[in-house]
């Protein structure tokens, strides 16, 4: 945020700048004789959110009020909200919204991309399943994507985390295993805890613990890591030595997933 502006003072103005831009017919509300102000009365606000006229008063002067995320979802339906200004609004306010507790849709366009890619691409969900890839990420990722893997997900695990861990074959593949293994759960932790809550990613990590002793100890370790690119090595059973550089995008339309590209080292 801009200059020493708190994170309550621009919560408070971005609440009243949408309040003053909605107008009472965009919310059934009569336009009434005597607005002195633009838009929707503070009032209003409060009705149409079902919460209490002073807490919104006091959101706009930029008081240290905690709201829950049930009425922040309130306040972004009453203020008609998009998503990107909703998504702004949890933010502000440090709130982890509901509507995202749920399975993120999987734009088709994105998973459209990979096949786009000339090297290997793969698109991964917020626990890390792989959603979709390309041919050449298919024949790098030997015990992870390759035929052993359909696309409806029978056969070696499609979660790359489980691969990473209870697959031979992967282990073979990646170069220098230990150390790539630790540091994909270090990412793997920075990346899930805003859906550490949510049962898929409670289930992946239970069963990891339970299914993989080196998993266990990594994950005890509590190492945190951003998901960075850099080199990668491949012992591939019959390329050979292999090596990348990985680029990894978060696509706006859908945050919680990640494209991850191998482009050529």
């Amino acid at each position: 945020m801009p200059g020493t502006l708190s994170r309550e003072a621009a919560l408070g103005g971005f609440l009243r700048a949408h309040r003053e831009r909605l107008a009472p017919a965009e919310v059934g509300l009569p336009p009434g004789r005597r607005r002195r102000t633009p838009g929707l009365r503070r009032e209003e606000v409060a009705q149409l959110a079902g919460l209490s006229a002073t807490w919104v008063t006091w959101l706009e002067q930029g008081r240290p009020v905690s709201l829950s995320a049930g009425a922040l979802a309130s306040l972004a339906a009453a203020l008609r909200l998009s998503r990107a200004e909703r998504a702004y609004l949890f933010e502000l306010a440090g709130r982890r919204d509901p509507q995202l507790a749920g399975e993120e849709a999987a734009p088709p366009a994105v998973l459209a991309s990979v096949q786009s890619i000339v090297g290997p691409a793969y698109v991964l969900d917020r626990q890390w399943n792989a959603l979709a890839w390309n041919e050449a990420a298919a024949d790098l990722f030997v015990g992870w994507l390759d035929g052993a893997c359909g696309a409806d997900g029978a056969g070696t695990e499609r979660n790359l985390l489980r691969a990473m861990f209870l697959s031979a074959p992967l282990q073979a593949l990646v170069e220098d295993w230990p150390h790539r293994a630790a540091r994909l759960v270090a990412e793997f932790r920075a990346h899930s805890i805003r859906y550490a809550g949510e049962a898929p990613t409670r289930a992946l990590v239970e069963g990891l613990l339970r299914d993989s002793a080196a998993f266990r100890a990594d994950w005890l370790s509590q190492d945190v890591e951003e998901r960075q690119g850099g080199r990668r090595g491949f012992r591939h059973p019959r390329r050979g030595l292999l090596h990348f550089e990985q680029l990894t995008l978060l696509p706006a339309a859908a945050p919680g997933l990640m494209l991850v590209m191998l482009l050529p080292a």
